[in-house]
């Protein structure tokens, strides 16, 4: 296997001024979630490998040569998102749309890793997963996977690597067991009596109730969810009203529940309707919940992550097998039920300051193309040392 690594990296090597030209097409020619076709059609010619599946509408399953045995997926996502960007580099994207989340470099590096593995020679078959909608729902991952195309293909393992400004340049994370939260999104609209600003005797304000519902919902993560594993629950826009003297009869809320283990999600989520409906009553409202649910926990196999983190040390990362991120990821639905999932991520620290993903300078260097390759060849390595055979 040691051979095959240094064979494969240097093969990566080669690939790599092909590699960073399709980062910086998809990068200048950004789509949306559900509109990723011409980004599919343009990431598969760079493969080389023919079209594949159709897989989730827009997406593609690339089967590419190997040994026998159980097959091993290597995923990159195609959609962008809504943002403008303002990195100000020649191949910004021209339209609405950015990769901000870093969706470029994952696909550049999974094209350069596919390519040098034909070249090579593996010991597993690679089935290259093109996945649409990763950033909104229905998720695409879910679509893959209720649609029987992982279980036609024979597939054991998911591989995942993912670009993470958190970390460290130089530092990839391994981690075993849950790694991001679930995520469960929610509406709540607060109706009340409105009317005149100077006769607040005479009405039952809405925006008041749902301002005191803003705070009170912070209960969840500080009184009702062990702190050694948390919570979050955040609220990211309020609507309602349309003049400063004027109070509406309605007012809504949305925003996100996050949590870290499947077991405190029927229970946060019962918590989050006896707040919403308590707070309405007390301040003489009633209250509309609606919740959409999203991704479960995101767990790692422990062998796939305790593999890939010997892969990585051998080849000079700083493995850390502690991060936890609070975000969430539709790769969580390639996590059990019939496939084994690995998610790693790649430490940045060099990204010119920007503090988080999806921000409109979020701009990895062009040099995060081949760490990520290297990630995808760790956990590709640990999923055939932990293959039966």
């Amino acid at each position: 296997m040691n051979d095959l690594w240094g064979r494969w990296t240097k093969a990566i090597d080669d690939e790599l001024p092909a590699a960073v030209e399709l980062r910086h097409a998809v990068h200048a020619d950004p789509r949306g979630s559900g509109d990723e076709e011409d980004t599919a059609r343009l990431v598969a010619g760079a493969l080389g490998a023919g079209e594949g599946t159709r897989v989730a509408k827009t997406g593609r399953a690339i089967p590419l040569p190997g040994g026998d045995g159980p097959v091993v997926a290597l995923r990159a996502e195609l959609d962008a998102l809504p943002v403008l960007e303002g990195t100000g580099v020649p191949w910004a994207s021209g339209n609405e749309y950015m990769h901000a989340c870093g969706h470029d470099v994952h696909l550049a590096a999974l094209v350069a890793v596919c390519r040098a593995a034909v070249r090579v020679g593996v010991p597993r078959p690679i089935l290259a997963l093109l996945q649409p909608r990763e950033e909104t729902s229905p998720p695409g991952a879910l679509d893959i996977v209720e649609s029987g195309v992982l279980a036609e293909a024979g597939v054991d393992a998911v591989i995942g690597a993912h670009v993470q400004p958190r970390l460290a340049h130089g530092v990839v994370a391994a981690v075993p067991g849950p790694v991001n939260a679930s995520t469960d999104e929610f509406e709540v609209t607060m109706h009340g009596q409105g009317g005149h600003a100077g006769y607040p005797q005479l009405l039952r304000d809405p925006i008041l109730a749902l301002s005191q519902l803003v705070v009170s919902l912070q209960q969840l993560a500080s009184r009702r969810i062990d702190p050694v594993f948390g919570a979050v629950c955040s609220v990211g826009r309020i609507q309602g009203g349309a003049a400063a003297n004027v109070v509406p009869n309605s007012a809504s809320a949305f925003g996100s529940l996050r949590l870290m283990r499947a077991k405190d999600r029927e229970r946060a989520l019962e918590t989050l309707a006896e707040i919403v409906h308590g707070t309405a009553k007390a301040h003489g409202c009633t209250a509309e919940l609606e919740i959409s649910p999203c991704e479960p926990v995101l767990s790692n196999d422990v062998a796939l992550a305790e593999g890939a983190g010997r892969w990585l040390g051998h080849a000079g990362f700083v493995v850390d097998d502690k991060f936890r991120s609070f975000g969430a990821d539709d790769f969580a639905h390639y996590c059990g039920g019939g496939t084994r999932g690995l998610m790693l991520f790649v430490g940045l620290g060099d990204t010119a300051g920007v503090p988080s993903l999806h921000d409109e300078r979020f701009l990895p260097r062009d040099q995060a193309v081949v760490q990520v390759a290297h990630a995808l060849v760790a956990g590709y390595l640990a999923a055939v040392e932990d293959q039966p055979r």
